[in-house]
């Protein structure tokens, strides 16, 4: 089947773009706006300005335009340019000028020799009447018929419609689907190719009806030929209001899945719909933007009152640290002022015992023994009282001491952890500096400076020094990094041990679930719901397993990245794809939902491969199991065996 598609009408009207212009000026041509005719006989290019030249030159000149679209870069507005004059000379005055050459001679005069260019023209089915519009079936719609079959098994059977797809993607007609039309006897020898609906698709349409009519297999075509003339050439044309309105399974199947429409309406419908779509989008965008000046005024008080709360904030470190100084002060006055009371003390009892002495000396001249023992006894008391002084004198510095000690251990302690809370980033500013100090020091230094090369080297010894134990650290950090991920590996292989011991039992607990795999029921409720009950399934079964292929499609990716205020991204699924909003409008929201549910298992557990990943479940919380969950699901499950066995 490829062979019939290979024969291309070439590159022109590749784009939308072209075909714009070659409506545009072919319709101001129609209309007498850009005239072409001099005299009877002499002709002009209006978009060239060149020589007044006979009807076949100035056709050749177009001609001539017109090919070298295939093999040079040249202006596309050209191309439209004069590929619409050489269809308006062919349609409208080449039938005049040969009824004038016979009017005025009697030789007949040929028809051009030169062959017939493989470049699609402009006729009266891709041409919008404002008088006389067509209807065309929309969503747009292409027939391809004469696709051969075979009888087997009673039935009469055709290739597939994914490789006609396929085919016609080849050739740049991008169809959306292809869909075989199927009677009582099997498969009818029509094709039904459904295309965007957006205008693009009907560029695409307007090409693939264009490139079966230049190769002589449209539909003018098909319905003169007999069957035998046709051999096993495909036709193929754009769908209508006469292949809508007539009868037949293609006819049904055009009246089920599609209107008639004419372009106005639906360039009508469109601005309706983009009207109201500007409307609700000038709604939300108002809406927003008042949302974010209500947003704005809160941020503004917020700030506001974060301020306020920065300020007391500050108010009360400065109440604390006035209220610590004050501490220590009143601390050290306290002390202070006790060391002075002892050292009075102290003096008062040491003038006490030189009194006593010089009263012993005196008693001791009067040899008084009653008098010299008192004195004794008071000498022994103001001893043992200066001895227990000192002593108290020793436990009230000890005391300081140890208080002071313990302040400064606690200074230190706080001191070392907020140190080491940053010390990473601390040793990598300070070799940053020190380099820099480095290179600032080898632009000023010189070689006879002394001083500055022994600070040189003794910076170059610290930043050594600092680079060690920054590597140390690093080493460390690795170390800690190497055992985690071998401590994962162990868990992932204890993980994939229970999975593969695990089933897949939908009524289980903890139970293997498929990551990516596609429901296939809500296609079975769509099939039933759009296509007759003898060919549900098939169509279900054909839909599924085209959906399944689009999930593992790398290429295809319908998720886009949305970024907060706050820099947080997340992937989220693109409901503007294309694909999707085909799918939601034909088949509903339970396959998009299905199809989305699968979309999003791959791209958690599998972006890059986009396979089937089998993962331990646990059904009652639909969630992810836990090891340990398995590993006492499988044990109480093991007991309960072992115990009937025995």
């Amino acid at each position: 089947m490829m062979s019939h598609f290979s024969r291309r009408a070439g590159d022109i009207g590749s784009d939308s773009e072209f075909k714009r212009y070659e409506y545009r000026y072919y319709e101001d041509l129609k209309r007498g706006t850009i005239e072409i005719r001099t005299s009877n006989s002499d002709y002009m290019c209006p978009f060239c300005k060149g020589d007044y030249v006979p009807f076949d030159e100035l056709l050749e000149h177009a001609y001539r335009h017109i090919k070298r679209r295939s093999y040079q870069r040249i202006d596309v507005k050209d191309q439209g340019r004069h590929s619409a004059l050489e269809c308006y000379m062919v349609r409208y005055l080449k039938g005049k000028e040969k009824k004038q050459r016979r009017n005025e001679s009697p030789i007949v005069h040929h028809e051009d020799k030169k062959p017939r260019r493989s470049l699609p023209m402009i006729n009266e089915s891709s041409i919008v009447h404002h008088e006389d519009e067509q209807l065309f079936v929309c969503p747009w719609m292409g027939i391809v018929a004469n696709i051969q079959t075979k009888m087997e098994g009673g039935r009469r059977v055709g290739e597939s419609g994914s490789k006609l797809r396929d085919e016609l993607t080849i050739k740049g007609f991008n169809p959306v689907k292809v869909n075989p039309i199927w009677n009582r006897f099997g498969h009818s020898g029509f094709a039904i190719v459904d295309f965007k609906k957006d205008w693009d698709g009907f560029a695409d349409a307007l090409m693939f009806e264009k490139d079966f009519q230049v190769n002589h297999c449209g539909k003018k075509d098909y319905g003169r030929l007999t069957e035998k003339e046709r051999g096993d050439e495909l036709f193929g044309w754009v769908a209508r209001e006469d292949d809508y309105n007539n009868r037949g399974v293609i006819a049904d199947h055009l009246r089920k899945s599609g209107d008639l429409k004419s372009v106005s309406s639906k360039e009508a419908e469109d601005q309706r719909k983009n009207s109201t779509l500007l409307t609700k989008l000038t709604n939300t965008l108002q809406m927003k933007n008042e949302s974010v000046a209500k947003m704005e005024i809160k941020c503004t008080k917020k700030k506001a009152a974060l301020d306020k709360k920065m300020l007391e904030l500050e108010a009360i470190v400065i109440r604390y640290n006035d209220e610590r100084r004050r501490m220590e002060q009143d601390s050290r006055d306290y002390f202070e002022k006790i060391s002075f009371e002892h050292e009075k003390v102290t003096q008062h009892l040491e003038a006490q015992r030189k009194d006593l002495d010089q009263h012993a000396r005196h008693l001791q001249q009067r040899e008084n023994d009653i008098e010299m023992r008192k004195l004794h006894d008071k000498r022994k008391m103001n001893e043992n009282a200066i001895l227990e002084q000192k002593k108290v004198n020793k436990s009230i510095w000890r005391l300081a001491e140890e208080q002071k000690t313990q302040k400064e251990k606690l200074r230190k302690k706080i001191l070392e952890l907020e140190k080491q809370l940053d010390a990473k980033q601390a040793l990598e500013l300070e070799i940053e500096r020190m380099k820099g100090t480095l290179q600032v020091m080898n632009h000023m230094g010189n070689e006879e400076d002394n001083d500055v090369k022994k600070k040189m080297e003794a910076i170059q010894e610290e930043l050594n020094e600092k680079e060690e134990d920054l590597e140390a650290l690093d080493a460390l950090n690795q170390t800690l990094m190497i055992k985690e991920r071998m401590n994962n590996d162990q868990l992932q292989d204890a993980r994939k041990e229970l999975i593969s011991g695990l089933g897949e039992n939908t009524r289980a607990l903890i139970r293997v679930k498929k990551m990516g795999e596609l429901d296939g029921k809500p296609f079975q409720a769509a099939a039933k719901s759009k296509f007759p009950d003898e060919d549900a399934d098939v169509k279900a079964g054909e839909l599924c397993s085209l959906w399944d292929h689009n999930l593992r499609d790398p290429n295809w990716h319908p998720f886009k990245v949305i970024t907060d205020k706050a820099g947080n991204s997340e992937e989220m699924i693109n409901e503007d794809d294309e694909k999707l909003k085909y799918l939601k409008n034909e088949l509903g929201d339970e396959v998009y939902n299905a199809v989305i549910k699968a979309l999003k298992e791959i791209n958690e557990y599998n972006p890059s491969g986009r396979y089937i990943i089998r993962e331990m479940w646990h059904s009652k919380e639909n969630r992810r199991a836990t090891l340990r969950e398995g590993s006492e699901f499988l044990l109480k499950k093991w007991k309960t065996l072992k115990g009937r066995k025995t």
